[in-house]
């Protein structure tokens, strides 16, 4: 049941955000003789301070955190995949020297680096993905690196090394496979771990700018109006909250799945 509801949950995230391109430009056209109307049926979630469907602006919010989520997923798995999978495999001053690097970026609390980097670089979505790719792919690599630990002195391993195979076929070929399944947990986790990133630099004012739209400049945006309007917050804070609880289910039951002993005691019960 719990998988379902998280199933389609993601499935819905996916809709709104593909929805987003046909809005065009009414999410951002100001009514001034609309201002923080209530839901109703002409505008079914309600308008904000400057008259826009908060609707429309939601489905902008869905989009922008799906492309942020994606990228920092996807960038942050490869570099941190590759550099665990050299760290493990190769060993000796590789490893101690990626390690360090590893050890330093955990060394630093990952929002405060975030926030540091996005002030410096400055708001706008493409220095989001940046700074959050810089501060999320130590997980990858860490997990990339354990796991390559424990799988490099199996015999197929040893045997490929012994034919001969060259190093990076027995990286992508023979390792990478076998590491997948705990990187896309990983990965599930990496997303909603994006999105409350986006939406937090977005509320301080380092992420998405007006008149662009994201769940956290959103809420923002709502905090003044929060006595006289609640929806500005209410549904871009519940639309957060779901999603990042679905991601984090999913990624669970994907984890107990994997997880041999747990299913050997299901089976016993």
């Amino acid at each position: 049941m719990i998988g379902k509801f998280s199933r389609l949950l993601l499935i819905l995230w996916l809709l709104m955000a593909l929805a987003a391109f046909s809005i065009g430009d009414e999410a951002n056209r100001v009514h001034l003789e609309r201002l923080l109307q209530p839901p109703s049926m002409e505008a079914w979630l309600g308008t904000d301070e400057l008259g826009r469907p908060l609707l429309e602006r939601l489905l902008l919010g869905a989009q922008t955190s799906l492309i942020v989520a994606l990228s920092v997923v996807g960038f942050s798995a490869m570099i941190g995949t590759f550099i665990g999978l050299a760290s493990a495999y190769y060993g000796g001053w590789v490893d101690r020297l990626l390690t360090k690097v590893i050890e330093v970026f955990l060394a630093f609390p990952g929002l405060l680096l975030a926030i540091a980097l996005a002030a410096v670089l400055g708001p706008g979505i493409e220095n989001v993905i940046f700074a959050l790719v810089v501060v999320g792919w130590v997980g990858f690599a860490r997990l990339a690196r354990a796991q390559t630990l424990s799988l490099r002195h199996r015999e197929h391993i040893l045997a490929a090394k012994a034919l001969g195979v060259p190093h990076h076929r027995i990286l992508s070929r023979h390792l990478l496979p076998l590491i997948l399944a705990p990187l896309g947990v990983e990965a599930t986790f990496g997303i909603a771990g994006a999105v409350i990133a986006e939406a937090g630099l977005s509320f301080l004012g380092l992420g998405v700018q007006a008149p662009d739209a994201s769940w956290g400049n959103m809420i923002k945006e709502g905090t003044r109006y929060l006595l006289v309007a609640p929806h500005l917050v209410l549904a871009p804070g519940l639309a957060l909250m779901l999603l990042v609880l679905a991601v984090n289910l999913l990624g669970d039951q994907w984890r107990d799945h994997l997880d041999v002993r747990l299913r050997s005691q299901n089976r016993t019960k």
